[in-house]
């Protein structure tokens, strides 16, 4: 008798989740950046190059999922979801800059100063960042402007210079400086998990769950960003460029040190898969309100780009 392969359920909760949300997010940039008919047409062109039909869309379903949990509307959650997005879009476009990382290649597809050009992606980064904060700023957000103020301050600190840019900024230290774990970690905690777990944040603040209610949120965002960056470290060595759309192996060029580095392959990918169970035990109080997150957990450390 031929054995009967059953779908995981939660592998099928996730791909569904990702489809829905990647469907939302590039309708409502569609509907956010119509091409004027005017000479600002090649901006909105790179804007749309950049934010439509490229990434998991990872950021906004953490939003959307924490934001569920806690009866949001869907809408609402989308559009703060999309505000995280934008900002995640302008610093990948920023990052892959020749001042920058220098990339030639972005989901698999040239970055936006290769199919356009380095003033043009610039200015596309800086109106995303922009319109991140338009969006937060809307009454079609939310209703209430204390809500919108904790969104864009929330947001507003993840993607500065005590979050994503700050460490970006220790990032391109990295070259000349001999990092240890400590330093790699908030290294980390800044560059990536800032924005990740400001996804969490928001999700709970639209929520109106008061900041001291949050804290095994934060500790779940704060656990899966640095098992994240752990995954994508791993991936820069044993990843597949096919698979990841982006160059690997640039740390070793570079002789940057790394999660990977630093504790080898194989304590570096313990440390991930013990990161995400103890990730997970911060939802133990949510049932199954949490499935999504904790799928999401688990897909950081399995994913394959």
């Amino acid at each position: 008798m031929a054995e009967i392969v059953t779908a995981d359920p939660g592998e099928e909760l996730l791909s569904n989740g990702f489809t829905r949300i990647q469907q939302e997010v590039d309708s409502l940039f569609d509907a956010l950046m119509p091409i004027p008919q005017d000479s600002r047409a090649r901006l909105f062109e790179a804007m749309r190059y950049a934010a439509i039909g490229g990434g998991k869309r990872v950021r906004p379903l953490l939003l959307a999922s924490t934001a569920e949990m806690y009866g949001v509307s869907r809408e609402a959650a989308v559009r703060a979801g999309c505000a995280v997005e934008a900002i995640h879009v302008y610093s990948l476009i920023h990052d892959d800059l020749p001042c920058m990382d220098d990339d030639d290649l972005r989901h698999g597809k040239p970055t936006l100063h290769k199919a356009f050009d380095e003033a043009t992606a610039v200015l596309a980064g800086d109106s995303l960042h922009a319109l991140a904060f338009e969006i937060l700023a809307s009454t079609e957000t939310s209703s209430d402007p204390f809500t919108r103020s904790e969104l864009i301050a929330t947001l507003g600190r993840a993607s500065g210079m005590h979050g994503m840019a700050g460490g970006q900024m220790m990032d391109m230290a990295a070259d000349s400086e001999d990092y240890d774990l400590h330093s790699i970690t908030r290294l980390q905690q800044l560059k990536t998990g800032a924005l990740l777990a400001a996804s969490v944040e928001m999700g709970a603040i639209l929520g109106h769950v008061p900041p001291e209610g949050r804290g095994h949120l934060r500790n779940y965002a704060r656990d899966i960003g640095l098992a994240f960056q752990i995954a994508d470290d791993l991936l820069d060595v044993e990843g597949d460029e096919s698979k990841t759309g982006k160059a690997l192996r640039k740390d070793e060029v570079q002789g940057k040190q790394t999660f990977v580095t630093l504790m080898g392959v194989e304590q570096a990918r313990e440390q991930a898969r013990a990161l995400v169970d103890q990730a997970i035990g911060h939802l133990a109080n949510h049932g199954e309100d949490a499935r999504m997150l904790r799928a999401l957990a688990r897909f950081i450390v399995e994913r394959d780009r």
